[in-house]
């Protein structure tokens, strides 16, 4: 067995730099949150709105594990995240208006505030410079800490809207690595005929060079000193035998056994 380690044809996981993982994460820390402060306990909108936001992050990440041999799963969870998180955006809406409160336009100076967080972290390449993933702070904190559930709705919608654009992003680019590159399974036979292909190579050199060097070896013609080749009796005492015969042959019958 060869001792060079094994490539993996396509890269899998890392979900966890993922801005769109990242981004609904914080949205299912702070739909639990909101549920726990402003819907009844009993009320079954808790456990929904919990899972379309839970739902939302888990599958981006299962996508993610997955794209190492399907890229057909991948597609379906990242938009399974999609549809979970549009399921999300509409509770958030209907509680605004259930309990008469305003959405934000998206011009407003409250979803721009929201907006311009996101667009600072996007930018910080350096990752030294991002929040640490680690502290429970998040930099929307001033919002979804919010004494006010209007202000704390608004700004899990603004967020949603954000996550929804980076999934579409995401699937777009999925769907263009599938048209261009193929699916796991076409990128695995390509990888096996590629291997075959050299694999027959290097044996037809290798059998190339053994024939040459065979050659080599073998010693001139005593009648006329031309090269002798390895020939095999087809007729005559002894039928199939193999002897050494005048590479000048019909012109030089020279022979010599082997």
């Amino acid at each position: 067995m060869s001792d060079t380690p094994y490539k993996k044809l396509r890269p899998s996981g890392g979900y966890r730099n993922l801005r769109s993982f990242q981004t609904t994460t914080i949205i299912y820390d702070a739909t639990v949150s909101f549920c726990e402060r402003y819907i009844d306990k009993r009320s079954r909108l808790v456990d929904q709105m919990v899972q379309a936001a839970r739902s939302g992050r888990q599958n981006i990440a299962e996508g993610s594990r997955a794209s190492a041999t399907s890229s057909q799963t991948e597609l379906r969870l990242v938009n399974v995240a999609r549809a979970s998180l549009d399921e999300l955006l509409l509770d958030y809406e209907d509680f605004l208006r259930q309990h008469g409160k305003q959405q934000w336009t998206k011009d407003s100076p409250e979803a721009k505030a929201v907006r311009l967080v996101g667009q600072k972290l996007h930018h910080q390449t350096d990752l030294s410079d991002r929040p640490d993933q680690s502290d429970d702070k998040s930099p929307y904190d001033i919002w979804l800490t919010h004494s006010d559930p209007a202000v704390v709705a608004n700004t899990l919608i603004c967020l949603i809207h954000q996550a929804n654009y980076l999934l579409d992003q995401q699937i777009s680019a999925l769907e263009r690595s599938f048209v261009n590159d193929g699916g796991y399974s076409e990128q695995l036979a390509a990888a096996r005929m590629q291997k075959r292909e050299g694999f027959y190579a290097t044996d037809l050199a290798d059998r190339t060079d053994r024939t040459d060097r065979k050659q080599q070896q073998l010693p001139p013609c005593p009648l006329c000193g031309r090269l002798m080749l390895l020939r095999t009796a087809k007729h005559g005492k002894n039928p199939g035998s193999q002897f050494l015969g005048c590479s000048g042959y019909p012109v030089c019958k020279g022979t010599k056994k082997v």
